[in-house]
């Protein structure tokens, strides 16, 4: 950032008072600009046992395989966002059970929630940033396909825990290297 949003006057960087790390400061009228984290919201779609995946039509990961997700947008809960996104990846309608996964990438500064989810219908249908949508079996996910390591986390433990007979929520810290750090 090189200007405020609030008076347009140039900002420095510097730590504010009662901080602990480098922000953008307006001097000009004392806005204090704080960047977070971009929240991703998604779900694992289930219809009759298969979940539903999408080929991913954009970049980051064209051609590869995901669950629909996507960035939260403002004024929608995580629910919402993760029901938009379903709609809007593969026109799924979506009824959202609990919150099934949680990642935490602090070198990306993104957080991943993803739902358990069941398919209101079988008729979906590749949206603007798919190049398809298909209803996988367990033993047919293209594992070596995955867009993300919480894509491809997320349907491991979604299928250990189903056999198991016992959906429990996961909250996991993933590193650069996709490496699971905390559990």
């Amino acid at each position: 950032m090189k200007y405020c949003s609030q008076c347009a006057a140039p900002l420095r960087l510097g730590i504010p008072a009662g901080d602990d790390r480098p922000r953008h400061i307006c001097d000009a009228c004392g806005t204090i600009h704080y960047r977070n984290p971009k929240v991703i919201a998604g779900c694992i779609p289930v219809w009759n046992g298969q979940v539903l995946l999408c080929r991913r039509a954009i970049e980051p990961r064209h051609g590869f395989w995901t669950l629909p997700a996507g960035f939260m947008e403002l004024g929608e809960t995580l629910e919402q966002a993760a029901e938009r996104e379903s709609y809007e990846e593969a026109t799924a309608r979506v009824r959202i059970d609990s919150l099934y996964t949680l990642f935490s990438l602090p070198h990306l500064s993104q957080v991943y929630a993803f739902f358990r989810a069941e398919l209101l219908s079988p008729d979906v249908a590749a949206g603007l940033e798919s190049l398809e949508t298909r209803l996988f079996e367990e033993t047919e996910i293209p594992w070596d396909e995955l867009a993300f390591e919480t894509v491809h986390r997320s349907l491991a433990l979604f299928f250990e825990d189903r056999r198991n007979g016992a959906f429990g929520l996961h909250v996991e810290t993933l590193g650069p290297d996709d490496r699971l750090i905390r559990d």
